[in-house]
């Protein structure tokens, strides 16, 4: 979009600072006629430049100047995003602009300003970052060129109406990271464990040469006899399991990290997860729940799966009510018939929160395996590692230790009851959570 839809004009400082010179030398022609015929000039040849660059910047011609925004299709979440500017001098004479971008409410930026030069019939390209904390849709404005002539007096405003919204999505940019990172073989790099395989899947692939390094245990003696060189079993990991993200909608989620909420953070990471599981072959589903159940996505592998989840994440919120663990279990147990991994994304601040909630947790275990998500509070972590220096510091100290300690308490009951967690703080979450389901695949678990 190029259009301009109004002009406006404006005085520069040294439009003012000359001015002022002009009324101080009219103002000292009472005490000497040069002062007063030197302010005439000044006052003549400041009305002439002015009348000039009036008529060069506003001097109706064919697209005296073009702007361009460019954005993305669609932000990711908690990512950086790039937006391109494009501008085009078509004025016979050099320029400088300050261009100021109308952005999106969310942001809250108010001291945006880009300035450079342009020569004649030269076209610049800029750019700038945005990272957005929230889902949903935003809304850019209008973008504003103020444009200055070599004289610098008048200044010109140019609003070019580029109102349009982009959709802001889970961190889908991420998500191709470590889509590329597992291609490549190279999740070491973002912190994945590389994990033993723990004996042998039951999933029988063929039957190889052997090569140096395998393992001897895999030697097919009959193959091996029938071909009179060493030839091993392959085998592979189990495929089509079912893995299902189940993320909290409930108040505890609410709470804010960096910027973004603990609901983005598991959001972003259920993301991640579903599409590591499907490159191993395995099927990603999502639900989401507070008091009911919100949104069932079954599991599938397909080219379009993943597209199914982003949508489905594309505008969950949180309602600030308890959730329902029946609710839940009954649409599991209604909907889920094949055993699953489910990983749980919530938050737990108490022991006795978490013990409210273990009795279905258990008859989820019994059919499912179940791995429970939460976060560690980091401010509390500060302030435990912090020194008491007085006794108000004391009983701070103390009270952070003992919510610290609750946490590490809640992970010993869960596994008491047979349930896999997973601790982490939020900027970890998407590594910790893989690691956690690759070590329970690689492990025999699912």
């Amino acid at each position: 979009m190029r259009f301009r839809i109004r002009n406006h004009v404006y005085f520069t400082p040294l439009f003012y600072y000359a001015l002022g010179v002009i009324v101080f030398s009219l103002a000292m022609g009472q005490f000497g006629e040069m002062f007063f015929q030197f302010g005439l000039i000044a006052l003549g040849l400041f009305i002439l430049l002015i009348v000039i660059e009036a008529l060069l910047l506003f001097v109706k011609h064919k697209s005296n100047f073009e702007a361009q925004r460019i954005t993305e299709e669609r932000f990711s979440n908690g990512d950086e995003n790039l937006v391109k500017l494009t501008f085009t001098n078509n004025f016979p004479f050099p320029v400088t602009i300050n261009v100021i971008d109308e952005l999106p409410l969310q942001f809250q930026k108010r001291d945006f300003n880009i300035r450079t030069y342009l020569k004649v019939g030269e076209t610049k390209n800029m750019s700038y970052h945005l990272r957005p904390t929230e889902r949903g849709e935003y809304w850019f404005g209008a973008l504003n060129v103020f444009i200055k002539s070599p004289l610098r007096l008048v200044e010109r405003r140019i609003q070019f109406n580029l109102k349009q919204y982009v959709k802001v999505y889970p961190a889908f940019k991420e998500m191709r990271q470590f889509e590329m990172m597992a291609i490549s073989n190279r999740l070491t790099e973002v912190g994945i464990k590389k994990i033993r395989r723990i004996g042998h899947q039951m999933e029988f692939d063929q039957i190889r040469e052997y090569t140096k390094g395998d393992d001897y245990r895999t030697i097919n003696w009959k193959a091996t006899a029938r071909r009179s060189s060493l030839m091993v079993n392959q085998y592979q990991d189990e495929k089509s399991q079912q893995v299902i993200s189940i993320i909290d909608l409930g108040r505890t989620m609410k709470m804010p990290f960096e910027g973004m909420t603990l609901l983005d953070y598991a959001i972003n990471a259920s993301l991640v997860l579903s599409k590591i599981a499907m490159l191993k072959q395995d099927k990603a589903g999502l639900i989401t729940f507070n008091n009911k159940v919100r949104t069932v996505v079954p599991p599938q592998r397909n080219s379009k799966q993943m597209q199914v989840i982003m949508e489905a994440l594309y505008n969950q919120t949180t309602r600030f009510e308890e959730q329902s663990i029946q609710a839940l279990y009954t649409s599991i147990r209604r909907n889920v018939h094949q055993r699953s991994l489910l990983v749980i994304y919530t938050n737990y601040e108490s022991l006795s929160a978490a013990k409210r909630q273990l009795p279905m947790l258990q008859k989820l275990a019994n059919d499912h395996m179940v791995v429970i998500v939460f976060f560690e509070n980091t401010e509390l972590k500060q302030l435990t590692d912090a020194k008491a220096s007085d006794m108000e510091g004391i009983y701070v100290k103390t009270i952070a230790e003992k919510f610290a300690y609750d946490k590490k308490r809640i992970v010993l009951e869960l596994e008491r009851y047979g349930i896999h967690s997973v601790l982490t703080a939020p900027e970890n979450l998407t590594v910790e959570t893989i690691n956690k389901y690759l070590e329970l695949k690689a492990r025999g678990y699912i």
